[in-house]
């Protein structure tokens, strides 16, 4: 039996916008202040609560997005400039309850020590949020290094991959590798998204080492072709390799790419599409719902199981049928 390996990629997290951003941000820090003042019996000034301003801001404006030119860019502007005043003022807020806090006797700030250093580190999160924002909108910085894009997973990267309806993605990138009988060999979150030209060869030595052998035909997008990795696969001993070359001027390899058993690959690899769709809709891959990225790699790994658990017992009760 012929093994076959290709490989599948999607994305785990949708998270909002800027103005999403600061308004979550002020939901959050708002609710973690009020949950201290109630942990110490009380603070010498009730804790404001601005969520609602907030919230007809960042509606306000959603409203001047619609309008073009440079009227509606002045006004982008100011709206911009009316979240960011208020969520300042939640962050000076968090500042002054975590110093009034500090003051406190050890026994009535005790039970609030947890809350205390979550509210410190969301509020710094927030406070990135704010600089990212004013770089944007008011200076024009669009290309800024280690942009936070989720308060609650700040590891999570923008990931663009050319979808005409996605433009942009935000989470982490998924990497699963399927062998025939639609079984999953491998999968790898990649903590910094990779360039897909340099996956090939380590995913063939990953399923050396998990089967004992490698596969007879790899099948792959054109994504990953790198003339390197291609020799470097063929040298560890893999018959075929299906991986179109869309910017070839060759006629040897067009040739090659007409053959019978490489677009028998390309055929078969474009089921990843739908093994991508059955991993999202049926085990919930479309969203992790663990924290951080061990969280992520576990619900991913869940996932997987649950999928080939299916697979197995598919092909089991065929054989026994």
């Amino acid at each position: 039996m012929t093994d076959l390996l290709r490989y599948l990629f999607s994305t785990l997290l949708h998270y909002p916008t800027d103005s999403g951003l600061l308004d979550d941000g002020a939901w959050v820090l708002t609710r973690m202040m009020k949950k201290i003042e109630g942990k110490v019996g009380g603070l010498k000034r009730k804790v404001r609560d601005r969520k609602r301003s907030v919230q007809k801001r960042v509606i306000a404006l959603a409203h001047a997005l619609r309008h073009k030119g440079e009227e509606g860019e002045l006004r982008r502007q100011r709206e911009y400039g009316q979240v960011l005043r208020l969520t300042r003022q939640i962050l000076g807020d968090t500042r002054r309850v975590l110093q009034e806090v500090a003051g406190l006797p050890p026994r009535r700030r005790s039970g609030a020590r947890e809350l205390c250093e979550r509210l410190e580190t969301m509020a710094e999160r927030v406070r990135r949020v704010v600089r990212q924002t004013k770089a944007r909108v008011f200076e024009g910085v669009t290309q800024l290094p280690g942009k936070l894009v989720s308060l609650f997973e700040p590891h999570t990267e923008i990931i663009r991959k050319g979808k005409a309806g996605k433009p942009n993605e935000f989470g982490k990138l998924v990497q699963v590798q399927e062998a025939e009988n639609q079984m999953v060999t491998h999968y790898e979150v990649f903590e910094e998204r990779p360039s897909d030209r340099h996956l090939l060869q380590a995913a063939v030595e990953v399923q050396r080492r998990k089967l004992g052998r490698v596969p007879q035909l790899v099948a792959a997008d054109a994504g990953f072709y790198s003339q390197v990795q291609e020799e470097n696969v063929q040298a560890l001993g893999v018959n075929h390799v299906s991986v179109p070359n869309r910017s070839t001027r060759s006629a040897v390899r067009r040739q090659l790419e007409k053959q019978r058993w490489f677009k028998k690959g390309q055929k078969w690899r474009t089921g990843c599409e739908g093994r991508i769709s059955v991993l999202k809709r049926r085990h919930g891959l479309a969203r992790s719902r663990y924290r951080g990225s061990d969280g992520m790699r576990r619900w991913v790994g869940l996932g997987i199981i649950a999928d080939n658990l299916i697979n197995m017992g598919r092909w089991l009760a065929q054989q026994l049928a």
